[in-house]
């Protein structure tokens, strides 16, 4: 077939035609592609300051930065899958990702727990600067790679209290035998002095305390406890906040769902999360001492745990960590890699701080 210039100009017109729509269309396939519409299980009541806004803060900054290309639907504790079981579901993709707070797969994975409250551990800045520039999160990710997931920090609290008892405690003997809930490494310290010890969820812990189904417990900050009524039952409230001096927790994706992701989504998802985790962090601390002003007029009195507690439970946290590292080879690479971190930081912390 033999054409003119003008038939030429035509047939080429018309493959760049061809050649642009099909760009069009693989661009817009791409784009589709890599659009965020997870279902996202909250592991805490997102009410809560600090342990439960901060996946609210990302679900509404991902849709406003992204333009409605990244969008998370957030779903309060219990309405997809239970709080305890949301690594699980992640995993096997009945979820692409959760919100969650690791210390509840110490149960499968002992090294879990460390990446949510260490019984005497750093402080927030502290364990903020090993997650980041510390290992912390290659050791995450590595723990999880075998589950299927990619761990992302997501939120972090200054310390909780030690927890709220009905009857006064003095010595390790008033432990003996004492029935209350307490999660994370914290229970097993306690476990080791002889208490009775239940991990339930949040929402299920004032009615247990208030028909006497346990004397005591712990769960999270005095702003956040007093929402939960503990104060109307347990009238002595114990600190400092031995168990967590920091507690953390993470959106945890399907390593699948994630590495699918554009680079540009997974840096908008992990800056979401780095500043959904210092803005529930300081909107946690503002509440904490208006809180402690209410203490004397709800009848509520306010302990420090004495210096022979103290001792008991710091030798009791050097056992349980020592067993279990001699038991699990990940548990002891992530615990050694956090204790150097904090012997390092310690000595700036003391000489640095008021």
């Amino acid at each position: 077939m033999t054409l003119n210039k003008r038939g030429l100009a035509t047939a080429t017109l018309s493959l760049l035609s061809s050649a642009l729509l099909a760009a069009s269309f693989s661009t817009t396939a791409v784009a589709a592609d890599d659009q965020v519409r997870w279902k996202v299980q909250a592991v805490f009541n997102t009410n809560w300051p600090g342990l439960g806004n901060p996946i609210r803060l990302v679900e509404e900054s991902l849709n406003e930065a992204s333009d409605g290309q990244a969008q998370i639907k957030v779903f309060e504790p219990g309405k997809i899958v239970p709080p305890f079981g949301i690594t699980e579901a992640v995993k096997n993709k009945q979820i692409p990702a959760g919100y969650a707070w690791l210390a509840y797969d110490q149960g499968k994975m002992p090294a879990a727990a460390l990446f949510a409250a260490v019984p005497f551990g750093m402080d927030p800045l502290g364990y903020s600067a090993w997650w980041y520039e510390g290992g912390g999160h290659q050791l995450a990710e590595k723990l999880y790679a075998e589950h299927n997931i990619h761990p992302i920090l997501c939120s972090i609290t200054g310390a909780e209290t030690a927890g709220w008892f009905r009857k006064e405690i003095n010595t390790p003997e008033d432990l003996k035998g004492l029935k209350i809930r307490f999660a994370g490494l914290g229970g097993k310290v306690l476990q080791k002095l002889g208490a009775s010890v239940t991990v339930i969820p949040g929402g299920e812990i004032f009615p247990a305390l208030e028909k006497g189904a346990i004397d005591a417990t712990e769960f999270a900050t005095p702003a956040i406890d007093e929402m939960l009524g503990f104060d109307k039952v347990a009238k002595h409230n114990y600190f400092p906040g031995w168990h967590q001096p920091f507690t953390a927790s993470h959106l945890v994706v399907n390593t699948d769902v994630w590495n699918a992701l554009s680079k540009s989504k997974q840096s908008l998802i992990e800056t979401a999360c780095t500043a959904a985790t210092f803005r529930g962090l300081a909107y946690s601390e503002s509440l904490q001492g208006a809180e402690l002003e209410t203490f004397d007029s709800k009848g509520v009195t306010p302990h420090r745990l004495s210096p022979e507690l103290m001792s008991a439970l710091e030798s009791a946290t050097n056992e349980v960590m020592q067993e279990t590292s001699a038991s699990d080879p990940m548990f002891k690479e992530v615990y050694e890699s956090m204790k150097g971190f904090q012997q390092t930081y310690s000595k700036w912390h003391k000489l640095g701080t008021l």
